[in-house]
């Protein structure tokens, strides 16, 4: 068994159930302090973060990445036990093999191997690396880059291990999110009796054809990397608790995901003009998770496109799909920002697994994208 493998399954035994880190930076610090990193532990209530750096000067290129993981959920569902990592039929599995312990061992081991091999590498190597990605996500990578920038520290260059390959490892390198703006929203009317709406004003119907609009009327049409923006709503509610009475008022929750074609501003006023326009007398509060960003074409872009190729034989596809990620904390700062990992079919589902080959491959996607960047000086 190599070594990287090992380590991820070292990984995968702590059960770091967001927000907890249950010791797995200090495994990765471990390896690399011995590799000539500095290391520095950035505590924030329950949520651990670790930065970590190798050389002074610049350019500075931060692997990033988080070690907690969502809940198992039944584990009489798993084959096995999600915290006890099993090979079967050519596969790890394990809570967290694939978002995103894997890509932390091999992102490890690679800068270790790389520092080793090349000590008078250019610029600066750091890791940044979090217990809080998967579930506030206020006490993580968003107070690192705030508490960074407050020193003066700028990151050229972001390379994520988020799982971003759809059916095989080097399919897909994302160079952008879109973003995710959610609305809370109370359409307020007139409670009465069933028998007699004329004494009353119900929110339901007077909401109706605004979720109509707001569904059938396209946003935008993306662009070249983002596909269209979407609307969805994921929460809906009215009633007193009788049969007989006609609600006051209507609670809903949606959220966008949209493009760079919008600003979180846009959208707003975008959804309050609708709303007074149908005449609603409404409450709405709005939550940001995070602004859309795109690293562009460039440097960064075809250096990993060249490494996956390199190593997997395979071209990726550059993409915005999937959720958030933290790359919305580090690309606002000014850094171009990719994210490479594994197949992410499995990601929080039961008997979560990464192939084992990838493991090795991708230690040597994060190699190449190193000695692409930071060449020898």
């Amino acid at each position: 068994m190599n070594a990287t493998l090992e380590f991820t399954r070292e990984l995968i035994r702590r059960p770091s159930v967001t927000p907890q880190d249950a010791g797995c930076q200090d495994l990765m610090a471990a390896r690399l302090r011995q590799a000539g990193f500095t290391i520095e532990t950035l505590q924030y209530g329950e949520v651990t973060n670790l930065w970590a750096r190798r050389g002074s000067g610049g350019p500075l290129l931060c692997l990033a990445g988080h070690t907690d993981v969502v809940p198992p959920g039944d584990s009489s569902q798993w084959q096995s036990d999600p915290f006890s990592p099993e090979i079967r039929d050519g596969f790890l599995y394990g809570r967290g093999a694939a978002d995103m312990k894997a890509s932390l061992a091999a992102m490890t081991d690679a800068a270790c191997d790389f520092v080793t091999a090349r000590p008078g590498h250019a610029g600066s190597i750091a890791f940044l690396i979090t217990s809080d990605e998967e579930g506030r996500a206020r006490d993580g990578t968003l107070r690192v880059m705030a508490e960074l920038a407050s020193r003066g520290v700028k990151i050229d260059w972001c390379l994520i291990g988020e799982p971003s390959c759809n059916e095989a490892l080097g399919d897909t390198v994302r160079i952008g999110r879109r973003g995710s703006l959610s609305g809370m929203l109370t359409v307020n009317g007139i409670e009465g009796h069933v028998a007699y709406p004329q004494l009353a004003r119900n929110p339901i119907p007077l909401f109706a054809p605004v979720i109509t609009e707001l569904y059938s009327t396209p946003l935008d049409d993306g662009n070249e990397f983002f596909p269209p923006s979407s609307f969805q709503v994921v929460k809906l509610e009215a009633g007193e608790g009788a049969p007989n009475v006609i609600p006051g008022k209507l609670h809903a929750r949606f959220n966008f995901r949209y493009s760079t074609v919008w600003t979180y501003q846009q959208l707003q006023a975008h959804v309050e003009a609708l709303l007074r326009r149908h005449g609603l007398d409404f409450e709405l509060n709005w939550h940001l998770s995070g602004e859309p960003f795109l690293t562009p074409v460039g440097q960064l872009t075809d250096c990993i496109t060249a490494a996956v190729r390199t190593v997997t034989g395979l071209t990726p596809q550059l993409s915005t799909g999937g959720g958030t990620s933290d790359g919305r904390f580090i690309a606002p700062y000014g850094t171009q920002v990719v994210e490479f990992g594994p197949v992410n079919a499995s990601i929080h589902k039961v008997n979560e697994r990464v192939a084992v080959a990838d493991i090795d491959r991708l230690k040597g996607v994060y190699r190449n994208v190193l000695e692409r960047l930071l060449p020898a000086g």
